[in-house]
């Protein structure tokens, strides 16, 4: 396969719907516009109103076809669109026509994240703007659609480009000074470069907040609820889904296996996982549940350890054994639950979080406290969406800053090290939009995306 072959997909989701899509992206499709739509030519960008017609020159199928000449479209190549009816049949005898009047030019199927990556390749968008079409797909909240409505607008690929900008005139000032070392000048003084890069880490920072945000938009959360049988886990869970999603009886031990609830909390989504009680026990089956148990707590990004307000006594011993399971960082939040069962006076911890998963008093408080332990903080910008490797890249960017910085607090002796640590964080914010990077980081990106698109 390559690059620049034609390719042609379905680019609408499986299954039955109103209308679907056909699209094919390559240098010419001239051929096909002749053998499928009975036409020599199409007007650009205007819709058409036609038959599609199978070899012996019968209706497939009747629609609206597209014709976006190169470079004018979305993937920088000629586009044609077959837009008809839904049905998974007629999209597939539509796509087989295609592939069967395109084998002279080879027309191939594309790859997931083909048409994309073309887009890519022929510079319509970089790379951080390409993996924001896949997230505006998958975007499971408001915000979330917002955050990746920003970065395929380019708002987030504007940032680093400006940071980018700012190291490289930075670095031109440098590579200057060191290409003619007998002018003596205290270049760290004259052209105030500790100011400046103090004022580009201090955008770095409000930058990496900003797709800290965006990340967590994106991923989410995964908070595991755990304690004895009987706290109120699954009252819990179903409080803060606002449906029924679990089995509650008074019957102790009635969770055998984890149960899994997507919600979202001020569009921050949550993976929400109802486990068994833990417990000693010689039932097979609930052993196996509380094995699975702490399997979920050791993949937890937050552990709820759920306590009876009435009996706050019964189960300390959990919270060391916890403690001592998770991994390093990993937040233990204790809860206290039916405070509308337990007596007035009873001895709790006086910064306990109280709740009533019955009467959902102290459901609020328990929310913010789980956005706290996100790191959510609401602001006026929207964030990106960012994705681990954004992360990584800007981490690793302020790490050679500060390696700059460092060197600028000696003088101008050590300018080549000064100049190299500034060029490190250049390449590490240009992996972020696809200036700099392997090609195995784009087939792991693109591979991701559904075919189609």
């Amino acid at each position: 396969m390559s690059a620049l072959d034609p390719i042609a997909a379905i680019a609408t989701a499986p299954g039955r719907g109103g209308i679907g899509v056909v699209r094919v992206s390559g240098r010419d499709v001239a051929p096909l516009v002749q053998a499928i739509l009975g036409r020599d030519a199409l007007t650009p960008r205007h819709a058409h109103f036609l038959p599609f017609l199978d070899a012996d020159g019968l209706p497939i199928d009747e629609g609206i076809a597209l014709y976006f000449p190169a470079p004018h479209s979305y993937t920088g190549e000629t586009v044609l669109e077959l837009q008809g009816h839904g049905g998974p049949v007629v999209l597939r005898r539509l796509l087989s026509r295609c592939l069967e009047a395109g084998a002279g030019m080879g027309l191939r199927l594309a790859e997931p994240g083909e048409f994309t990556q073309r887009a890519f390749l022929n510079e319509r968008l970089d790379l951080a703007q390409a993996e924001a079409v896949a997230d505006l797909i998958d975007a499971a909240s408001e915000a979330a659609a917002r955050g990746a409505a920003a970065s395929l607008r380019g708002a987030f690929s504007q940032a680093v480009s400006g940071l980018a900008d700012r190291i490289v005139h930075l670095r031109m000032l440098v590579e200057a000074t060191l290409d003619f070392p007998e002018e003596e000048i205290d270049f760290l003084e004259k052209y105030q470069a500790r100011p400046t890069l103090d004022g580009i880490r201090a955008e770095l920072a409000r930058l990496t907040s900003q797709a800290r945000q965006g990340a967590l938009l994106r991923e989410g959360l995964h908070v595991v609820l755990a304690g004895v049988p009987n706290v109120g886990k699954s009252s819990l869970l179903n409080a803060l889904a606002g449906f029924d999603a679990a089995i509650v009886t008074p019957v102790a031990g009635t969770t055998r296996d984890k149960v899994v609830q997507e919600l979202a909390i001020e569009g921050v989504p949550l993976h929400v996982v109802d486990t068994a009680g833990l417990r000693e026990t010689d039932d097979e089956v609930e052993r196996i549940g509380i094995a699975r148990t702490w399997e979920e707590i050791g993949r937890a990004d937050a552990v709820i350890h759920l306590r009876d307000a009435r009996a706050p006594q019964d189960d300390q011993s959990l919270g060391g054994e916890l403690a001592s399971r998770l991994p390093r960082g990993v937040p233990v939040l204790e809860v206290f639950n039916k405070i509308d069962l337990a007596e007035a006076n009873a001895s709790l911890p006086d910064d306990a979080l109280r709740i009533s998963a019955r009467t959902g008093a102290g459901l609020d408080t328990l929310r913010a406290e789980l956005l706290r332990i996100a790191g959510w903080q609401p602001a006026a910008e929207t964030p990106y969406l960012a994705r681990e490797r954004h992360l990584t890249a800007l981490a690793a960017a302020d790490a050679h800053l500060e390696m700059a910085a460092l060197h600028a607090e000696q003088d101008d002796r050590v300018l080549d090290l000064f100049a190299e640590e500034l060029r490190l964080a250049h390449d590490r914010l240009g992996e972020i939009t696809g200036a700099f990077g392997s090609d195995d980081l784009l087939g792991v990106i693109f591979s991701r995306f559904c075919i189609g698109k």
